[in-house]
């Protein structure tokens, strides 16, 4: 029986969240350890799909699968096969809705392994625009970040309205997410701060502070500085803390990785929930802060080398 595989990754949101929404810069990095495997397989009749909390004919999916199923049907359309005769099952470790792309790395790993099974070469630009038919489907108007980390699979920095400037780094240091377990809430998280922005001068200044962290961090990864780019996330957290996006979990999350060594914390993404981030200096440190992070309520960890080379 024949199957082929194809693979994404998740997303780290480094520096920028909320403030990224009010025209500041954001960093966001692909996150190798966070994986995605899409396969296909050679069968008989109608194509079953197995993923998440579903399984069965992929025409019968819940109305969550929409975006998922949207794809395979545009990418049917385009390869001008049959939906029929093989198989979808997806294998994720990026857990849903805690802000690392899910969505979006399982469409590129299902495009790529369907593209592959029909002998059919796959550009990046092509990738791009299948990815985004499936994130404006579950996301409504999204940033096209998500979309373009995982097709590109290099950091980017980005400022809202303008293309993406790709760019590489190379620190001497490890990165450690830890999830919550808590689901986020990027929709009310994004409407609080508004509220908080439109209403108190101190709103528009962590904003501005925010912004002013994520230019000072494109010198911190030229200068290979990884003790800067801890600090720098140390103050994007007191930020974004006063902005009222953390809570006591990810609070305690923080605190639990910087007591164990971290030379920075932060929650990742909108917050509320979600997942946090730590950086260390080696990889027995952040062993060490991820066995103390899962002693206190984290639900899973991974690890990745902050380096930018070789991803792909």
């Amino acid at each position: 029986m024949r199957t082929v595989e194809g693979k994404s990754f998740g997303k780290i949101i480094l520096l920028g969240e909320h403030s990224v929404v009010y025209g500041e810069p954001a960093i966001a990095i692909p996150f190798p350890s966070a994986l995605i495997t899409t396969k296909i397989s050679e069968s008989v009749g109608s194509c079953q799909l197995k993923c998440f909390n579903y399984t069965g004919d992929l025409m019968l999916a819940p109305e969550s699968l929409i975006g998922l199923v949207e794809l395979i049907k545009e990418i049917m359309k385009r390869l001008k096969q049959e939906l029929n005769n093989f198989d979808i099952e997806i294998e994720s470790t990026i857990p849903a809705e805690r802000g690392m792309g899910s969505s979006a790395a399982v469409a590129a790993a299902t495009a790529r392994a369907l593209y592959a099974y029909f002998d059919q070469a796959l550009s990046d630009e092509e990738l791009l625009d299948l990815v985004s038919i499936s994130e404006k489907i579950v996301h409504g108007n999204p940033s096209g970040l998500d979309a373009s980390i995982v097709v590109l699979e290099k950091p980017l920095y980005y400022i809202k309205g303008q293309a993406f400037e790709q760019f590489d780094f190379n620190l001497d240091a490890y990165l450690l997410v830890a999830d919550t377990g808590e689901k986020g809430n990027t929709k009310f998280a994004v409407s609080s701060v508004k509220d908080f922005v439109d209403r108190d001068e101190k709103g528009k200044m962590y904003v501005s502070d925010l912004g002013q962290l994520v230019i000072d961090a494109r010198k911190v990864f030229n200068d290979h500085d990884e003790i800067g780019l801890g600090n720098i996330m140390n103050k994007v957290q007191a930020n974004l803390k006063a902005l009222g996006v953390s809570n006591e979990t990810l609070d305690k999350l923080v605190s639990v990785a910087l007591a164990n060594g971290a030379l920075g914390a932060k929650l990742t993404g909108g917050g509320l929930g979600g997942c946090m981030i730590a950086l260390m200096k080696s990889e027995a440190d952040a062993k060490k802060v991820s066995q103390a992070l899962l002693a206190n309520g984290a639900k899973n960890t991974w690890i990745t080398e902050m380096k930018s080379e070789g991803v792909k």
